[in-house]
């Protein structure tokens, strides 16, 4: 069977024997995306339209999010800034913050591919959030698990919050967007640090497409909260070229669970039983561009791959390993079950290190092999990974261990799907069932 992968720009063609190919699932896009997004303003979920949101105003701050995210901003911006400013919000007193998480600042081409021209010559305020900078954050109280809670000041002092962001299925926190874009976006260093601390990565909960009681959802939400909330929110779902499948708006949680919902929908392929090999991607360019990012590729196929079973995953790399932080964690880490022994003990902590830790995770009990044109060789070999020269030898490895029966699936799109066995909580269950079964009566 030949099978077209997402990889890099071009995509990979390979050859699977025998392999249950796991897509997602496609729904429309909208046929007129700016009207659907003014209607969501007008009629939203959970609070009244946005002009009496608005209303008695006299500035706001927006949080969007940077380059690595494909929001569509010019669009879900649009009848946001008309309303601000039907309602006599001046361009200068509203304030577009990226809400850049630890990443670094936007550039100005980055700025344009972003917002574009009419937005940028607008005469708004945009700035981009800096989680080191200490000075510019302020506490907000301690969530439930003992964080502080230290968010840029400008969104905690802010007379209207305004978040837009892009719901889609994410490796730890279930879904992407909403209330993720306060914290870690917004967040300072030493919060995003417990943020992604080992004790709220660890558990089961904490994974893809999962909201019951899972503790990176609830952190996020909880730090969101104690900042004093959002005013008003708009979410979008977004298929693999990237055009607009839906778009939600109105309060904080409502209109992100919608979104979810939405998500899931286009999301979930959810098959019978466990497979011995999992062929997956990281969804091609942009999101495969480094190794730090290919381990949402990895997390595809833990749901569906037996314990002792093998992750294939191709990724081109074509960026390398990942940023300065993150590539000199792994190249000078040589055992990452013991470096997250000490994690939890206490002993070390840096950056990056949920990263590893995601990586480590599927490392106990899964086979990784991993196929990178963008790496040279020898360096894979210092990712705790095995490098392949092929996806076919890969394979060719595996079944030489597991037999010429053993089942194999592919996952062309990594990430943008949700792979999981029927009879999984994941599986039997929908968004927001997994939420009402969580919820105390």
């Amino acid at each position: 069977m030949r099978i077209h992968l997402r990889y890099g720009r071009e995509g990979l063609e390979v050859e699977v024997n025998l392999a249950h190919v796991v897509h997602h699932n496609p729904l429309p896009p909208l046929t007129d995306p700016q009207a659907t997004a003014y209607e969501a303003c007008a009629e939203p979920l959970g609070t009244p339209p946005l002009p009496e949101v608005i209303r008695g105003r006299s500035s706001a701050c927006i949080a969007i999010s940077d380059i690595t995210r494909p929001v569509p901003n010019a669009i879900l911006l649009a009848p946001i800034l008309r309303a601000l400013e039907d309602e006599g919000i001046a361009a200068g007193d509203i304030l577009i913050l990226i809400a850049t998480g630890l990443h670094r600042p936007s550039t100005d081409d980055e700025l344009q591919e972003m917002l574009g021209h009419e937005i940028l010559s607008g005469g708004y305020r945009i700035e981009s959030h800096i989680a080191r900078d200490p000075d510019s954050h302020v506490e907000v109280g301690v969530t439930s698990r003992g964080s502080r809670a230290l968010i840029d000041r400008r969104w905690v002092e802010a007379e209207l919050r305004i978040i837009v962001s892009l719901v889609e299925p994410h490796l730890m926190a279930g879904y992407s967007g909403g209330r993720k874009q306060v914290c870690p976006g917004l967040a300072a260093t030493e919060t995003i640090m417990s943020f992604h601390s080992p004790q709220i990565i660890e558990p089961a909960e904490s994974s893809v497409g999962n909201l019951g009681n899972n503790p990176v959802d609830r952190e996020a939400l909880e730090v969101a909260l104690l900042a004093g909330g959002v005013d008003f929110t708009i979410n979008c779902t977004l298929d693999e070229q990237r055009n607009i499948t839906g778009i939600f708006a109105g309060g904080l949680r409502e209109a992100q669970l919608t979104g979810m919902a939405h998500a899931e929908r286009q999301a979930k392929a959810i098959i019978d039983r466990p497979v011995d090999i999992c062929v997956t991607t990281n969804a091609g360019y942009p999101l495969d561009l480094t190794f730090y990012q290919g381990i949402k590729g990895i997390w595809s196929a833990m749901n569906i791959v037996r314990e002792r079973g093998t992750i294939i995953v191709a990724h081109e790399c074509a960026e390398g390993i990942g940023g300065p932080e993150f590539t000199e964690l792994m190249l000078t880490t040589e055992d990452p079950h013991e470096f997250m022994r000490r994690a939890f003990a206490g002993e070390v902590s840096c950056v990056d290190q949920w990263a590893l830790h995601l990586l480590e995770k599927p490392l106990r009990s899964r086979r990784i092999m991993n196929y990178s044109t963008g790496i040279p060789f020898e360096t894979q070999k210092q990712l705790f990974v095995e490098p392949i020269p092929s996806v076919e030898a890969g394979i060719a490895t595996a079944l030489a261990e597991y037999g010429s029966d053993a089942t194999i699936a592919v996952i062309p799109e990594g990430p943008y799907v949700i792979a999981c066995l029927a009879g999984s909580r994941l599986g039997r269950l929908n968004v927001r069932e997994m939420m009402a079964e969580a919820e105390p009566s």
